[in-house]
């Protein structure tokens, strides 16, 4: 909207800022009902139910039980690489969409962990926000884009116009809007993003009181270099992994959406140590208790005798 409304001062139309506006305005009200139904477009993902995938469907029945929620609609992609999302503008439009290579790698255990972390995201509302980004981070891309293209192309028969500092000022305004927008939508989606993932991890390892299960999955999927053709830069911060393998750079690692896998199984396995350490203590306590009481039981009985 701001990106409209300057370049409608700079081309002196009031109907070029109407239009940006309006178009923002729908994008935001389409973005917010209808993002999940894009999203499952966009990656190509297929409906799926107790007949076909009985054993996804059966985890998805189980984990959302355990976390309070509306069972989510599941859907595949058809594809080998190892991946998962989760979509939908609240639990009761929650979706989980996994891959079919994801289906075939990983044991029960692996699965349920990676279920569990797309449950969280639709139990921490994260899937409202991050479904969002992915429609309007493309709206303002293509605004962007046709901004500069529209700057370029009038360049040269603006220079004669009158207006000015004032104009030029604008002009200036408007390129630097034009340029930062992308980038600060990818910076938006990148610092969301990376604190969710780990908040979703946690919490997935809460559902099934087993970390090791989803750290044993992301050391599969990250070993996987299979890219996912159907993802592309709009949505893949909505993965459980950074789904464009194919697309490595210094920038691209640099705006990743998704924290290092490594660190990521490092939280977790301190988890599950720090599980096991609170279970042997609670047991040695235990222990402690039982012979406190054996011994005041004796002493006591030999009193009384």
């Amino acid at each position: 909207m701001l990106i409209g409304f300057v370049f409608g001062l700079m081309f002196d139309s009031i109907l070029f800022t109407i239009l940006i506006i309006g178009i923002s305005i729908v994008m935001v009200i389409v973005s917010y009902y209808y993002s999940d139904s894009i999203v499952l477009k966009i990656s190509g993902a297929r409906p799926v139910d107790r007949k076909t995938e009985t054993h996804l469907y059966h985890l998805v029945d189980g984990l959302a039980i355990a976390a309070g929620l509306p069972k989510p609609k599941c859907y595949v992609i058809d594809s080998k690489a190892l991946n998962a999302f989760a979509t939908g503008r609240d639990p009761d439009h929650g979706v989980i969409c996994v891959t079919t290579g994801l289906l075939k790698t990983l044991n029960r255990e692996e699965l349920e962990g990676v279920i569990a972390h797309e449950m969280s995201h639709i139990k921490n509302y994260d899937i409202r926000f991050m479904s969002i980004v992915a429609v309007l981070v493309g709206i303002t891309t293509i605004i962007s884009h046709i901004m500069l293209r529209s700057f370029f192309w009038s360049s040269g028969s603006s220079r004669g116009n009158k207006g000015g500092s004032v104009q030029i000022a604008m002009l200036g305004l408007g390129i630097i809007l034009a340029i930062l927008t992308p980038i600060i939508a990818t910076i938006i989606k990148m610092a969301i993003s990376r604190q969710r993932e780990f908040l979703a991890d946690s919490t997935g390892a809460l559902l099934t009181r087993y970390p090791e299960g989803l750290a044993s999955a992301l050391e599969k999927i990250s070993k996987d270099t299979t890219p996912l053709k159907t993802a592309n830069k709009a949505t893949a911060h909505l993965y459980i992994s950074n789904p464009l393998k194919n697309q490595k750079s210094f920038l691209n690692n640099m705006f990743s959406t998704h924290p290092p896998i490594e660190e990521r199984v490092k939280r977790l396995r301190s988890m599950w140590f720090q599980l096991n350490d609170f279970f042997l203590n609670q047991f040695t306590k235990f222990k402690h208790w039982m012979t406190f009481w054996k011994i005041w039981k004796s002493i006591f009985y030999n009193k009384l005798s």
